[in-house]
């Protein structure tokens, strides 16, 4: 039995993946990062939200509105990077093998923005607020 599985591992080739190994995991770590902001992004789009809504006594109608606002575009831009990431770690596993790697410019680029616009909101939300 011992024999058999030592023929097995002899026998095997390595594939295009672990002769890339510290680039195909530096890449997972990379898209894990991705995935923690996109956690957090959400999670500061309900914060602000329940926040905003447990102190009743400040409400206001365009309070209201651009905390739902945030709320809702703080989702949406977590999972757009949800989306991203997932679409981004899958490209760089093959650009990897392949060896035509080339950083990711615009997602960082399109996720920034995004990242702007809402914390602009936030700054509105707060002057008004």
């Amino acid at each position: 039995m011992k024999e058999n599985q030592t023929n097995k591992l002899e026998s095997s080739s390595p594939t295009v993946d672990s002769t890339y190994i510290q680039q195909h995991l530096a890449n997972e770590r990379t898209f894990l990062a991705w995935i923690r902001t996109a956690i957090a992004i959400i999670g500061v789009g309900f914060l602000v939200t329940n926040v905003h809504f447990t102190m009743k006594s400040s409400l206001s109608p365009i309070g209201d509105l651009l905390a739902n606002i945030i709320g809702i575009s703080s989702v949406i831009l977590g999972i757009l990077t949800i989306i991203m990431a997932t679409a981004v770690y899958m490209k760089k596993i093959t650009a990897i093998n392949n060896q035509t790697f080339q950083a990711p410019k615009k997602t960082v680029v399109i996720l920034s923005i995004f990242i702007i616009i809402i914390s602009l909101i936030f700054c509105i939300y707060f002057l008004i607020a």
